[in-house]
């Protein structure tokens, strides 16, 4: 039994900063240190950061708060301006291109335009974006009818969608409106992680998908393997795979999402390994 690795697996960009400076933060040995909300969507992460002292908290009135770190997703901007208020350090792990895509939605709103947001409206990236996009703003998933517009529209993404989410979505739009402004938020890692799982999916009889259950662009990656003929199988630790999973299988494929850390796909591997895989050359 084969087994192939997508070379994008595992953190992106965005992730593997937020991590570097949460565990730098936790190096220094401070009480009080704080992540809003988890840092990044993998709980193995996270109860790694929680073993060092960093543990996630909702609240930004807590007490004992010295430090705070924003999460890779981004937080509303009137909880922003709240812990600016409150005299606590304030660690800023925000993706940059989150950031960016705030920005965006911003000066769409400033400039007039409904703004349109790509994505899920209970991720908490999107919940963020909406704070900088105004009233009138629309979080819009890609599958439900559109309501009525206003001629002036400006559409931004949520990082971890499809890019041809934001083809249909621009689609529909020029029937509803007259002037269309487009921010393509969408990161460049999501765009290759789909590509080169969509095609590792067409080549192997068994597709196993690493990351949270939680982790928005890890799902993508499990619904798009599960809509082709192969056997498809989402687990967060290597601890899940069950032998007869395999059975039958010539090739294997292991891709993972951005909130995946390197050593629990190593797991994986050499869990496969032991199950009956050989590991081949990826993609």
């Amino acid at each position: 039994m084969e087994i192939l690795i997508a070379k994008g697996a595992g953190f992106c960009f965005g992730v593997k900063r937020a991590i570097d400076i949460a565990f730098a933060m936790a190096d220094k040995k401070q009480e009080g240190i704080y992540t809003f909300g988890p840092v990044i969507h993998n709980p193995q992460v996270v109860e790694k950061l929680r073993e060092k002292g960093i543990a996630p908290t909702d609240d930004i009135c807590k007490d004992d708060i010295k430090v705070l770190i924003i999460r890779t997703h981004g937080i509303p901007l009137d909880l922003m301006e709240g812990a600016s208020k409150s005299g606590y350090e304030i660690v800023d792990a925000t993706c940059p291109f989150v950031t960016k895509a705030q920005h965006y939605a911003k000066l769409l709103n400033d400039d007039g335009y409904q703004v349109i947001i790509l994505g899920d409206r209970d991720h908490p990236e999107v919940r963020g974006l909406m704070s900088y996009a105004g009233d009138d703003a629309l979080v819009i998933d890609g599958k439900e009818e559109l309501p009525e517009l206003k001629s002036r529209v400006g559409i931004v993404v949520q990082t971890t969608q499809p890019v041809d989410g934001l083809k249909r979505l621009m689609g529909k739009v020029i029937e509803r409106s007259r002037e269309i402004k487009v921010y393509n938020t969408i990161c460049n890692s999501t765009a290759l992680r789909l590509k080169e799982t969509e095609e590792m999916a067409g080549e192997v009889d068994v597709m196993v998908v690493v990351g949270g259950k939680n982790s928005a662009n890890t799902t993508q990656l499990a619904n798009l393997c599960a809509a082709r003929p192969v056997r498809t199988h989402h687990i967060e630790t290597a601890e899940e795979l069950r032998p007869e999973w395999f059975d039958g299988a010539g090739k294997v494929g292991i891709t993972a999402g951005a909130s995946t850390p390197d050593w629990i796909i190593d797991e994986v591997k050499e869990r496969i390994k032991d199950i009956g895989g050989e590991q081949g050359d990826g993609t």
